[in-house]
């Protein structure tokens, strides 16, 4: 199983980005999907979390500026991000856990995500 995160990139203070992680492989199913974020110096954190029923939780820190999703069908989560600010910068991470005969945790490689001022 792998999960291939996509759609980081170098955006202004105030612009959107949209994050794409799809996963891959002898899938059974998907469980929860998130994201998480890993500044420089930080500890990582969880960012926002969507179950398999659709329900969403997010961090404080992005509430109202940034939405999951994801297509069940393409076995896909998405993380809309608009508003951004410098502080939003950081690695990405995508994250699922993921029934493949028994459950597990799978992690994508990370998408850099820069906001300037």
């Amino acid at each position: 199983v792998q999960l291939q995160a996509s759609g980081g990139g170098l955006v202004q203070a105030g612009g959107s980005l949209r994050l794409s992680c799809a996963a891959s492989g002898r899938i059974l199913s998907i469980n929860r999907m998130g994201w998480y974020r890993q500044a420089p110096g930080k500890q990582r954190e969880l960012v926002a979390l969507i179950t398999s029923g659709g329900s969403t939780n997010y961090a404080y820190s992005v509430k109202g500026r940034f939405t999951i999703s994801r297509d069940n069908a393409k076995n896909t989560v998405y993380l809309q991000m608009n508003s951004l600010k410098p502080e939003d910068t950081a690695v990405y991470y995508c994250n699922a856990y993921i029934i493949v005969g028994i459950g597990d945790d799978y992690w994508g490689q990370g998408t850099l995500v820069t906001v300037s001022s």
